[in-house]
């Protein structure tokens, strides 16, 4: 159809839609999400036979440290040439260094009873179940589109399809923040337990303390410090020594000056030192994350509950760490869904479901795009979603909800 051929009111009425997304029913979340799901198939399959072939995965470092706490002292995995020898069993070729703190063993020693092969399944299928049974309380009483949506979120995808750890920490972030209205006990020592990787818990004290949650930062600091002393009295005191040398791994690719791994990364710092270069990404990533903290912090004044807090601090998180990949993303589940929740009870804001399919789809679609681009473009959805929590405290202008 020609430009004259299009109706007049074509631009009107496409706008009137996208601000509605009146038609985007039930049914039909429930049969995209479900195409989602299908073609995550042939797309996991391909990846699992990278991983075990040639191309490898980040999920050797995991497998590989499990390999060692078989055979020999924990502070071994912290090894280059023990962790090298090691993931070279797994015949692929590939090796990818272990940088977890010693905690984190405990999660990988069973890793070490089963062939890479089959291994790399079992922590990939069983993550993705069970942060599912956790993120689906995000959107309670949603029927076969929630569950279908939720199963389907695109970073869910990408922690499996890298068997990385971004299932275990959004599963922890995700039932924190959802238990901490009922038992600040409990959230507190979930929240505790992201000292496996802490950098995801950058702000999660001061906004406790923003809320008063007094009760909750004693059981996070008694939580974290079990764990660590758990830790010592399994691997050893050794294992804690030799755990400082994994910085020098982490120290070796942040000082890269360009390439893939900043693409890779979906940080505002990231996105930073590609365009401006690594002062004025620590500068910029400073600031931002200062201003993320104060506004999670500030909006425990304003939030219509504990979960909206709760909402607000993960979408926070997004932005205020500067170290972070594509499957770290899965506690993104939380707030997006919460929104969802909010706009099904008390209608929809304009622009509102539109936004949300976007951001929903950002994780995979924004990592996709990354290389061709030049730039990882996460961080607008991530700010996108920052100001759709943050406004959630003001009554919306009441639509009919779909």
């Amino acid at each position: 159809m020609s430009e004259e051929q299009l109706p007049a009111d074509f631009g009107a009425r496409l706008q009137a839609s996208l601000r509605t997304l009146t038609w985007l029913d039930a049914g039909r979340v429930r049969v995209y999400a479900a195409m989602v799901l299908v073609a995550y198939i042939p797309m996991m399959v391909k990846v699992y036979r990278e991983a075990t072939g040639t191309v490898g995965s980040d999920f050797l470092a995991f497998w590989g440290a499990g390999q060692l706490l078989r055979s020999g002292p924990a502070a071994r995995v912290y090894d280059l040439a023990a962790e090298h020898a090691a993931q070279m069993a797994a015949g692929t070729g590939q090796m990818v260094a272990y940088v977890n703190p010693p905690p984190y063993l405990f999660l990988v020693a069973p890793l070490g009873l089963m062939p890479y092969a089959v291994a790399w399944i079992v922590w990939a299928l069983a993550g993705w179940a069970i942060w599912f049974l956790v993120a689906r309380r995000a959107l309670p009483d949603a029927g076969a589109a929630g569950t279908l949506a939720v199963l389907a979120f695109p970073a869910a995808y990408l922690a499996a399809s890298h068997a990385q750890n971004g299932f275990i920490t959004g599963a922890l972030l995700i039932t924190a923040v959802l238990t901490l209205g009922r038992s600040q006990v409990l959230s507190g020592a979930l929240f505790g337990l992201l000292v496996i990787k802490p950098h995801l818990a950058l702000l999660v004290p001061f906004w406790l303390a923003a809320g008063r949650k007094w009760t909750a930062i004693a059981a996070a600091a008694a939580s974290a410090a079990a764990l660590c002393l758990a830790s010592l009295l399994v691997f050893g005191i050794d294992a804690w020594r030799a755990y400082p040398q994994s910085f020098e791994v982490s120290q070796v690719l942040m000082s890269q000056t360009g390439g893939e791994f900043f693409l890779r990364m979906c940080t505002p710092y990231a996105a930073l030192h590609v365009l401006f270069g690594p002062t004025a990404a620590m500068a910029g990533q400073g600031v931002i994350t200062l201003l993320t903290g104060a506004l999670a912090c500030l909006y425990w004044r304003r939030a219509p509950s504990d979960e909206a807090a709760g909402a607000m601090l993960l979408a926070a998180t997004a932005l205020a760490s500067p170290y972070l990949f594509s499957y770290d993303l899965p506690f993104l589940a939380m707030p997006v869904f919460f929104l969802i929740g909010m706009g099904r009870s008390m209608g929809w804001r304009p622009w509102e479901k539109f936004l949300l399919v976007l951001i929903w789809l950002s994780p995979l679609a924004t990592r996709a795009a990354a290389l061709p681009l030049g730039l990882n473009l996460m961080p607008l959805p991530a700010v996108a979603l920052l100001w759709l929590v943050w406004s959630t405290w003001a009554p919306p202008k009441v639509q009919a909800a779909a």
